[in-house]
């Protein structure tokens, strides 16, 4: 390729290329489906390293505390994907594996996140909550 066409080309080589808009609530074939169910997935699990961060920042100061929650955290991401692939497992190999699997992550993953979310409610000298309060 010639330096000259190159450097016409240039700008749009590094232009990411739009994805196309999924409609979800009108998904109608697997393959947009799975996707769906994908993308509700990393929603989710976003909110959850959001609280889970706003957790941990609050336990900075008590290592021994936020030490048991990274435990609880990577237990609960253990049981999460097993849960999920037993889940999964009676279609297995099929073209709805990656929907149910997906959808499967979301509901723990919601679970998880309210689960948590008390602990961010947690009021000064609450002696039940290993959180301290904001």
């Amino acid at each position: 390729m010639s330096p000259r066409l190159l450097l016409a080309l240039s700008p749009f080589l590094f232009v990411p290329f739009a994805q196309s808009a999924v409609d979800c609530a009108n998904a109608s074939d697997q393959a947009t489906m799975n996707q769906c169910a994908g993308q509700a997935y990393k929603a989710v699990d976003k909110e959850l390293n959001t609280v889970y961060q706003q957790i941990t920042g609050r336990l900075k100061n008590n290592p021994d505390s936020k030490k048991m929650l990274i435990t609880a955290q990577r237990a609960w991401i253990g049981f999460r994907d097993a849960e999920c692939q037993f889940s999964a497992s009676g279609v297995a190999g099929g073209s709805v594996y990656p929907l149910v699997y997906s959808q499967c992550l979301t509901a723990v993953t919601k679970a998880r996140v309210e689960a948590l979310k008390p602990y961010l409610q947690c009021e000064e000298g609450d002696l039940s909550c290993p959180v301290p309060g904001a």
